[in-house]
C-alpha cells in the first residue's frame, strides 16, 4: 500500500472499504480526515509510520461524505473533520468514543484567483464578485453539506454579497476540488481555506475573509466507537507533538490542542 499515490489510495478507501466495512484492513489505523488537511497530512502519517512501526491508511474526502461513511460501518479508527457540526452529528448517535474528543486546529476563509488577478481586494460588503468573475465561475465547495461551502456561503451572506453572485457559483464535492478549478484556470475565483491555498502555487490569495462574516473554523478529532482504541490514541498523542503542530502551522493552520 505504501507504494501507491496517496490520492488513488483515498478514493480506493472511499469507494472498496467502506462498501466492505467487516473485510480484512491492510493498514493497522485508518484514518478518515477532510480534505483540506491533505498536504499535512501527507506528511504527518509518514512519520507516524516511522515512528510507531505502524501501517496508517488514509483516505481524505468532504467531512460529509466520511461522516456518512462512518454512520454506515466503515472501518475508520479516527475522524477529523473540517467543522464541529459533523462530529457532533457522530456523537450524538454513538459513532465516537467518549472523551476522545478534542479541538485540534482552526482556520481562515480565502478568496484565491487563477494567475489572470494580481492585487489584493478588501473583503467587505462593497466588493463586486460580479464584476471580478467577467462572465466566470466561483469556485466552492458544496455549500449545504460540505464544511468549506458551508463557511463561505455563511460569509457572503453575512457581507450581503450571496444573492448576486449565487448563479455564477461552481460547486465542488470538497475544498481540494474547488482549489483545483482555480489552479487549473477553470474558475477565475475561488473559496478556499487559507491553508489550502497555500498549498496550490498556481493560485493567488486576494484577501481573508473577516472573523465574524462566519462561525468559528475548528477542526475536531476523535476515535470512533469502533476505532481500535490503543493505535488511535497513539495517533491522537502523535497529532500533539511539537513536530507535528510545526507542520500544520506550516501548512496555515492555527494549532489549537495542547
Amino acid at each position: 500500500m505504501r507504494h501507491v499515490p496517496r490520492n488513488l489510495l483515498s478514493a480506493f478507501l472511499l469507494a472498496v472499504l467502506v462498501l466492505t466495512p467487516w473485510a480484512g484492513r491492510a493498514a493497522d489505523l485508518t484514518v478518515f480526515a477532510a480534505a483540506s488537511l491533505k498536504t499535512a497530512m501527507d506528511q504527518i502519517s509518514d512519520r507516524f509510520e516511522e515512528a510507531s512501526g505502524l501501517e496508517i491508511a488514509v483516505a481524505l474526502a468532504g467531512s460529509s461524505a466520511l461522516a456518512r461513511q462512518i454512520e454506515q460501518g466503515a472501518p475508520a479508527d479516527v475522524f477529523i473533520s473540517a467543522n464541529s457540526d459533523w462530529m457532533d452529528h457522530l456523537e450524538r448517535n454513538g459513532f465516537i468514543r467518549s472523551g476522545s474528543r478534542f479541538d485540534l486546529l482552526g482556520n481562515r476563509l480565502a478568496l484565491i484567483a487563477y494567475g489572470t488577478f494580481s492585487e489584493p481586494v478588501v473583503i467587505d460588503s462593497a466588493l463586486d464578485l460580479t464584476d471580478m468573475l467577467k462572465g466566470g465561475r466561483l469556485a466552492m465547495a458544496l455549500v449545504d453539506a460540505v464544511p468549506a461551502g458551508i463557511y463561505g456561503k455563511q460569509a457572503l451572506a453575512s457581507l450581503g454579497l450571496w444573492e448576486e453572485v449565487a448563479p455564477q457559483v461552481a460547486q465542488a464535492d470538497n475544498v481540494r476540488a474547488a482549489l483545483a478549478l482555480v489552479a487549473t484556470g477553470a474558475a477565475p475565483l475561488g473559496l478556499v481555506y487559507a491553508s489550502d491555498a497555500m498549498a496550490e502555487k498556481r493560485v493567488k490569495v486576494l484577501g481573508i475573509f473577516p472573523k465574524e462574516s462566519h462561525d468559528p473554523i475548528i477542526y475536531p478529532v476523535a476515535i470512533t466507537s469502533r476505532g481500535d482504541a490503543e493505535p488511535a490514541q497513539r495517533f491522537l498523542d502523535f497529532l500533539r507533538e511539537p513536530e507535528n503542530r510545526l507542520i500544520f502551522e506550516e501548512q496555515g493552520f492555527e494549532v489549537l490542542a495542547e
